[in-house]
């Protein structure tokens, strides 16, 4: 019995004492919390051109105008294809009713549009190329972005940045308060690219001359934000 009452004290008192720990622990005040971002930006050299080009035809007869597209599409992929600097594949394809305009709105003819897509580092061979492809094909857009590898790359140097940015800027607030600092939680994030207008401006041009233009790429930016929250220590 004794053995007993005297085990069953000492396990109130092991808990009295956890109790009391937990105790003291809440009533830690918290520590004083700083939230702030940084940004930085990298330079993406706009290397690679991508031009867009589609066949369209409209007629009384569906399978007579998709024979027509598809022969016009069939053939640009071919004298593509005789480029190995540049990359083409198809894109969209679309195909609509055209409605008589009277009261029973039949379908009076079809249109279908079908694209495709042509992409390169080398500017001026696609720069021919659309050229060529104009005298059967029109063109719905030409642009300049940065290629894969070059993105990754500035998207690498901008985090480094960014990160740098967020520390710098953490040990200018903890230094000025003189505490010391500890980060409880970061958030790292891109905006994408922002490209210059110029490739656009390009694009009208080659669309109305229907002639070789020389492409200008210059840079596209690519900014990463850094966000988080820090904990000022004594």
């Amino acid at each position: 019995m004794r053995t007993a009452l005297r085990a069953g004290l000492g396990a109130l008192a092991v808990l009295a004492v956890l109790n009391a720990g937990a105790a003291d622990t809440s009533a830690r005040p918290a520590l004083p919390t700083v939230e702030l971002t940084a940004e930085a930006s990298a330079a993406a050299p706009n290397n690679l051109a991508i031009a867009v080009l589609y066949a369209e035809r409209g007629g009384p007869s569906a399978a007579t105008v998709a024979r027509e597209v598809n022969r016009d599409i069939a053939a640009a992929l071919e004298t593509a294809r005789a480029e190995p600097a540049v990359k083409a594949q198809t894109g969209n394809v679309s195909t609509w009713p055209v409605h008589a305009k009277d009261d029973h709105g039949r379908i009076e003819a079809w249109r279908m549009r079908s694209e495709i897509r042509l992409e390169s580092t080398d500017a001026g061979a696609i720069s021919e190329l659309v050229g060529k492809l104009q005298t059967s094909l029109a063109l719905a857009q030409v642009s300049m972005e940065p290629a894969p590898e070059a993105r990754r790359k500035a998207l690498a140097e901008a985090t480094v940045g960014a990160l740098h940015a967020f520390e710098a800027r953490a040990k200018l607030i903890a230094d000025t308060l003189g505490r010391r600092y500890r980060i409880a939680h970061l958030a790292v994030g891109d905006h994408g690219l922002q490209p210059p207008p110029m490739p656009r401006m390009r694009a009208a041009v080659m669309a109305a001359e229907a002639a070789p233009a020389p492409l200008e790429g210059g840079e596209s930016r690519i900014a990463v934000q850094v966000s988080g929250r820090i904990e000022l220590v004594d």
